[in-house]
């Protein structure tokens, strides 16, 4: 492991007791009004796609398939569940795989540093959306998640190289497309599938979008998720649920499974991502839909 790398894990390490402590002093300032004890089904979806998301999955839509599903929280609240919720097991990947994969630092630090600043000023945007803007951005956004599903499972997916990093114009091309996918995750939209795609499109290694991945998610979510949480636009029940329950399925994923055929998981995947999106679409369409602004972390 390199001097720079091992920086990293400690940055990120030091993100992790970060955001703990953060969440924890937060809510003990609200008082106790509301129930904050996690339900078993939180604890359940937490695992089980966090397990899947350590495998390139993605946690996002998987979980906005299922919170809709079972109706678990208004729309609105999604978006801040899922980024506050999954943080911490996205901090276990980001140290694992950082620390396990090689990748040309310079490539990995600038595209984690492009996410961050693009989930900087994506939230500024959120706070200032509907709801039924929300609704329809996220119901659009499972739609696209779903034909990338299905683009992998055909195998029309970009196959990539055997590069370790960027340089020149690939490097400017990788930074702007990652600043936008930041923005994207205070959406409620995950940046696994778009990220794997273009290193892939770049002529990377796809192993190597790993830890650009899973890094560039571990530093955005804790900041976005610290933000929600002020806000208490978020469900805490829920987000804890993901939280206790997604960070073994982690540790699970990345050392006990060593192969695993995911094909037909990710089928399934399609179809419960196409409900969802159909349900989100159908709430922002539906003429008696609330459009109040949002108050969303600023």
């Amino acid at each position: 492991m390199t001097i720079g790398t091992r920086v990293l894990v400690v940055a990120l390490a030091l993100v992790s007791i970060w955001y703990v402590l953060q969440w924890f002093l937060l809510e003990r300032a609200k008082g106790a009004p509301e129930n904050r004890t996690p339900r078993a089904l939180d604890v359940v979806i937490g695992f089980v796609t966090d397990f899947f998301d350590t495998l390139g999955i993605g946690s996002f839509a998987p979980t906005t398939a299922l919170f809709k599903l079972w109706r678990r929280m208004p729309d609105e609240q999604i978006p801040g569940t899922l980024n506050t919720g999954h943080a911490l097991p996205t901090l276990a990947e980001g140290l694992i795989f950082v620390a396990a994969v090689t990748v040309d630092l310079t490539t990995l630090v600038s595209m984690i540093a492009a996410a961050i600043a693009g989930a900087w000023v994506g939230a500024g945007t959120v706070s200032r959306l509907r709801r039924r803007t929300i609704q329809g951005a996220m119901g659009s956004a499972l739609l696209i998640a779903s034909l990338l599903f299905v683009a992998t499972n055909l195998q029309l997916m970009p196959g990539g190289g055997h590069a370790i990093g960027l340089t020149g114009g690939r490097l400017a091309v990788a930074v702007a497309v990652n600043f936008v996918l930041g923005g994207l995750m205070t959406l409620g939209v995950g940046l696994y599938a778009p990220c794997l795609i273009l290193v892939s499109l770049l002529g990377m290694n796809p192993l190597a979008a790993f830890p650009i991945m899973m890094a560039s998610s571990a530093f955005v979510m804790p900041i976005g998720g610290v933000r929600f949480i002020r806000s208490e636009r978020y469900s805490a029940r829920a987000a804890l649920g993901l939280a206790i329950g997604g960070v073994p399925g982690v540790i699970i994923a990345a050392y006990v499974v060593k192969s695993l055929s995911i094909v037909w998981l990710r089928w399934l995947v399609v179809i419960v991502v196409l409900y969802a999106a159909v349900l989100m679409l159908s709430s922002a369409w539906r003429p008696h839909n609330q459009s109040k602004t949002l108050p969303f972390p600023r």
